[in-house]
């Protein structure tokens, strides 16, 4: 996907260089201030040549921008809203068909943003799988866990909703392609939420001795969504650890 990153103040243009980690092939443009015209005229430009826009700008600005140029989404670019602070991700046009949500969903990763995605397909997932493992795993390794927990669950993997992890495994290239290939949303929660998380759920040796938590795939699970339950408690695949939460 052809990518264009736009940001309009300093603090922008430094989440713009962050971005460029996942989407390295991107191009950044940055317009410091909010001069209508010089930006009019930009977003005018990368909205016919790019297939994917990622703003960092407030949401009402983007709105301005893009709506006069918005057709239909099969031929609108996906279009992604991240503020100035790096705490949301929203996917803003052309979420499935363009693939905004995914866009969304790997510059949230990034940044350690909430992903936000109002897509009906989407809200209506209901399914959660929480991931640990130990360094170094590859991604054919957590495809497999994921594939052996989901089924003994009999859930399909286009009823999970997203996957989560804790934030200290945010370079963990294995579960990081794994998610990727899998087209599967990857959350990061952080260790402090973790920390905090009074559950009950199973406590692991090996995490607390690595990671300094009581476990990672079970709270994981359990935090990345709204009234949780857990429906697979804890499985463990070739050094990969898969909790399945259920939201009701």
């Amino acid at each position: 996907m052809k990518i264009a990153i736009i940001a309009i103040n300093k603090e922008g243009l430094n989440l713009a260089k962050k971005l460029k980690a996942v989407f390295p092939n991107a191009e950044i443009f940055s317009k410091r201030t909010p001069d209508k015209t010089g930006l009019k005229n930009l977003v005018e430009r990368a909205f016919g040549e790019y297939e994917g826009l990622i703003f960092i700008a407030a949401f009402g600005i983007i709105v301005r921008l893009i709506g006069p140029l918005a057709k239909d989404k099969l031929s609108d670019p996906a279009v992604v809203g991240i503020d100035t602070a790096g705490r949301f991700a929203i996917s803003v046009l052309s979420g499935h068909e363009g693939g905004a949500n995914n866009l969304a969903f790997l510059a949230a990763a990034c940044l350690g943003a909430i992903p936000v995605v109002t897509t009906g397909r989407e809200v209506h997932k209901k399914f959660i799988v929480g991931i640990g493992s130990r360094r170094g795993i590859n991604a054919e390794q957590v495809k497999l866990a994921l594939r052996r927990a989901l089924k003994k669950k009999k859930i399909r993997l286009n009823e999970v909703r997203l996957a989560a992890t804790i934030d200290l495994k945010k370079d963990e290239r294995g579960l990081l392609k794994a998610c990727a290939d899998l087209q599967l949303p990857l959350v990061f929660i952080s260790k402090g939420e973790i920390k905090n998380f009074e559950g009950g759920v199973s406590k692991s040796n090996a995490a607390r001795r690595h990671l300094g938590v009581n476990g990672v795939c079970q709270p994981c699970a359990l935090l990345a969504g709204r009234r949780t339950k857990l429906i697979l408690k804890k499985e463990i695949f070739d050094g990969v650890t898969v909790a399945i939460a259920q939201e009701n």
